[in-house]
Parts: C-alpha cells; structure tokens; sequence
C-alpha cells in the first residue's frame, strides 16, 4: 500500500510539473509577490497622473506609485460585483478625500473576461472613478488563479520596488469604513 502510495504521489509530481500553467495558476497568496501583471498605461490623463504613469506602452503594477495598491478582480456580469459598486465607489471616495491616503493606497479594477466596451459600461453605469482595465482574453484571470469576483487583493511596495501580497481574499466590500481599517491594518500603514 506504502509503495502504491509513493507511486501515486511520484506520478502526481511528474503531471503538475508537465503542466506549468496549472501550478503557477494559484491564487496569490499573503506574503507572496504578485506575478508580473503587464497592464496598458491607460490613455486618460487623469488615471496616469492618479497611478503616478508617465507615458504610452505597459506598465506593471507595482510601478504604481503607491505604498499599497490594492487590485479589485471583477466581472460587469457579476451580480455581486454590481451590487459592490457604490460600496466600492464609496470607498475609493474615501481615500481621495483623506490627504493621508490619497497618495498611499491606489485602487484599481480589473475585468475578468471583458472587453474595453464592457469595461466602459460597467465604469458608465456605476459611476467608478478609479482605473479599470479589461482582460477580455482572461489571461491575467488566469495568473491570478482563474478567482471568482468579486476579488481584492493588496500589495504593499517597498521602496526599493519589491512588493509582497498584503491581502488576497474572495468578496465584496460589505461596509467601506471597516474594510479601509482592514487594508491600514494588513498593510501597516
């Protein structure tokens, strides 16, 4: 049995490493590093001054110009997502009001299998301010471990550009003021 044991687990390294994409398609976890996300530098002005971005092509994210940035995973089909919009919104009002944060934490949105049209409906109808950024093909849902949304996770970036994951965790922003005690708490700030 020990030896059926040992053969099955041998056979089940073997398959996992044959399969890169399926070992490096876990979800970011806390105290890890995000993969390299390359996200277009966006168009409007008002968005590269807020990311601190000068310029056209790519950037990664933690080229933001932040010590957090904090990354909502969503779908504008996502009910749940829609529902967390003014919550959302509400929040990200929230550091832009406090001279504390507005430079601190930076929030951003990426849609999980949609296009730029579906991401300027979903910025339209729900009235978000902050940069969204469409992954309509899911290959950055993929890196991030093909998570369901809505999804947030946080980075904390060290001064010397390395970043660690601060925060990766499953759902919506149930109350705005608890959820920013929760990002200055798992962030130190």
């Amino acid at each position: 049995m020990r030896k059926v044991l040992i053969s099955f687990a041998s056979i089940l390294l073997v398959v996992i490493s044959a399969f890169p994409s399926f070992s490096e398609s876990l979800t970011p976890s806390e105290g890890g590093t995000l993969p390299k996300i390359s996200l277009p530098v966006p168009q409007d002005q008002a968005y590269r001054q807020y990311l601190g971005l000068k310029g056209g092509g790519t950037f990664l994210i933690p080229q933001i110009k932040a010590k957090v940035v904090l990354i909502q995973i969503f779908s504008m089909y996502c009910p749940h997502c829609q529902k967390d919009a003014p919550v959302v919104n509400e929040f990200f009002s929230k550091l832009s009001e406090d001279s504390n944060l507005k430079d601190t934490i930076k929030l951003i949105g990426i849609g999980a299998g949609n296009s730029d049209f579906e991401i300027d409906f979903f910025r339209k109808q729900y009235g978000i301010k902050f940069p969204l950024f469409s992954d309509g093909e899911f290959s950055i849902h993929k890196i991030l471990g093909e998570v369901r949304t809505p999804y947030f996770i946080a980075i904390k970036i060290g001064k010397n550009g390395t970043h660690k994951v601060v925060y990766s965790k499953l759902g919506g922003i149930e109350n705005s003021d608890e959820f920013l005690k929760k990002v200055k708490s798992f962030s130190g700030l």
